[in-house]
């Protein structure tokens, strides 16, 4: 009757922010940090170790591709197995600098947006991502999307899993995200997030918008910080699930 409670945060970019960080923090047991690729910047990166530490929220690095422009949700053609590792592993290790300065060490990594959807249904991309990790880092876990290749990677080179499902996002029957651009796929409705969840999670099963099901344990629940109302949703998640018999704490401890 535990489970972890997550989001994406420090999206930001020099002056410019993306959601509510402090208020998320507030809510969530876990962080995923953007690592200056898809967003933040170092100053950002260290604020939002800073704020997780002040809170006792565990976090961990959110690599992307980079792609600034485009917040890491375009797929960047042409990269070799090799570019992955070394996209990685960059941004994990920037990451591990940044938890150094502050005194809060990181429990895993998660990939962000296109990065994450092409781990997800590619075996290969998923073990390149996994190397990284473990080169990094082998103590690191790697939050992976249950049923996918980034599952099967976290097994094959006995990294840690973090199962994890999104609050406010629908699945396909690879039980990979459904793509954005399809009518539905993201949740905007707090009582419709609420239920869908609870079933989730009582359940220990998924099921992709046309039916089909994929029981499986289940270690993190996402809610995006950027899209709107997330705070308010998050809020009520937490209140539900604790009402639900719920205790909310981070699935890997530093």
């Amino acid at each position: 009757m535990r489970v972890d409670l997550n989001s994406d945060l420090g999206e930001g970019y020099g002056p410019w922010t993306m959601g509510d960080d402090a208020a998320m923090l507030d809510i969530v047991s876990t962080a995923n940090i953007a690592c200056g690729f898809h967003a933040g910047d170092p100053d950002i990166m260290r604020a939002t170790v800073r704020l997780a530490k002040e809170r006792g929220v565990a976090f961990g690095a959110h690599p992307g591709y980079n792609d600034l422009i485009g917040f890491g949700r375009r797929r960047v053609p042409g990269l070799s197995l090799a570019e992955i590792e070394s996209l990685v592993a960059y941004q994990v290790g920037a990451m591990a600098a940044i938890a150094a300065l502050e005194g809060h060490p990181m429990t895993h990594v998660k990939t962000h947006g296109a990065l994450g959807n092409v781990s997800a249904d590619d075996d290969a991309t998923a073990l390149a991502v996994g190397r990284a990790i473990k080169a990094v880092d082998p103590k690191l876990a790697f939050m992976v999307m249950p049923g996918t290749a980034t599952a099967r990677a976290a097994e094959k080179l006995g990294l840690t899993p973090i199962n994890e499902i999104y609050a406010d996002r629908t699945y396909a029957d690879s039980f990979n995200l459904s793509p954005r651009s399809e009518p539905g796929s993201v949740i905007h409705d707090p009582d419709l997030l609420v239920e869908r969840v609870i079933s989730m999670v009582w359940e220990g099963c998924l099921t992709s918008t046309s039916g089909k099901r994929l029981e499986v344990p289940i270690g993190s629940i996402c809610v995006h910080g950027d899209t709107p109302g997330a705070v308010a949703m998050a809020r009520q998640l937490r209140a539900a699930l604790e009402k639900a018999g719920w205790t909310i704490g981070s699935s890997v401890h530093p």
